[in-house]
């Protein structure tokens, strides 16, 4: 990884997201390029003051990231609305990793879509990362859900190029559903033991297509998780990085397949609206993408 682009406001949750960005530059000797988006929609000299007081507060953090850290940093203001200008940097810049803050969770916890986060997350080309947890340091548990289709490869493929896993623990989960266990189950004098058959049955099988999976991926979990889809897919994946206290859960943002849903709008967006750890989200990429 080259660059890591950090979308900031100068806010509490800029900073969060600034903070991880720093540890990841860090640990991937990645570059930083610090952005800040000034509204155009205004009066000129109101948009040409703030311009200027941007790229003062951006170089003191360009200057104090290079001393106590030793990260080189650009920065950058871009003149635009806040989703079209962290847009149009992403695809000047074309950064591997877009780091962005948490969103305002007790405003927006049932407004979650068009926010600026989601849309971006929707039209980068690039990985992003939410940074809701403190970061106190570098991730210890990351936890990789799939739905085992081919757009989750690729999603994979991209995070493995990002170099982000370092020395963390890493469990593999698939969250899989049984839409004929109902119908299967009519007329079966012993329903509760049918059931817990059936499901065996099922875990067993998705196990096994899991750990297949990441087989030719070159990528080694240190535990495979398969979990049935009893409270939906978001919920469980979030119940499993709870469980396996993951300081970061990996999603793609687009997914055909059908142990899940993995398409942003559905389960991938609710991992994000009510996530309390890092979430990343990885779009698969144009088909035909080689990944290095």
């Amino acid at each position: 990884m080259k660059t890591i682009m950090v979308a900031t406001d100068f806010s509490e949750r800029s900073d969060r997201a600034l903070r991880r960005a720093t540890l990841l530059a860090r640990q991937t000797d990645a570059q930083l390029l610090l952005v800040h988006v000034v509204d155009d929609d205004r009066a000129m000299r109101i948009v040409e003051a703030e311009r200027e007081a941007a790229l003062r507060l951006l170089a003191e953090q360009s200057e104090t990231l290079l001393r106590l850290d030793s990260v080189a940093c650009e920065t950058r203001v871009v003149l635009a609305s806040p989703f079209s200008g962290i847009v149009q940097a992403s695809e000047e810049d074309a950064p591997d990793l877009l780091v962005l803050g948490p969103h305002r969770r007790q405003v927006l916890r049932d407004a979650f879509v068009g926010t600026t986060a989601e849309r971006a997350i929707r039209s980068v080309a690039c990985p992003v990362l939410m940074a809701n947890a403190p970061p106190v340091g570098p991730y210890r548990g990351i936890l990789l859900a799939t739905d085992l289709s081919d757009a989750s490869r690729k999603a994979l493929e991209i995070y493995r190029s990002l170099g982000l896993g370092g020395h963390a623990r890493l469990a593999a989960l698939a969250v899989f559903d049984v839409p004929e266990l109902d119908i299967a189950m009519d007329g079966l004098p012993d329903r509760s033991e049918g059931e817990r058959s059936c499901l065996e049955r099922e875990r067993a099988e998705a196990r096994g297509r899991l750990t297949a999976f990441f087989g030719d991926l070159g990528i080694t979990p240190t535990e495979y998780v398969v979990r049935h889809d009893a409270t939906g897919a978001a919920e469980e994946i979030l119940s499993e990085a709870r469980k396996e206290a993951a300081g970061l859960v990996v999603v793609g943002t687009r997914g055909r397949g059908s142990l899940a849903k993995f398409i942003l709008g559905s389960v991938a967006e609710e991992v994000l609206r009510n996530a309390t750890m890092d979430v990343l989200a990885i779009p698969p990429g144009p088909v035909g993408q080689d990944v290095d």
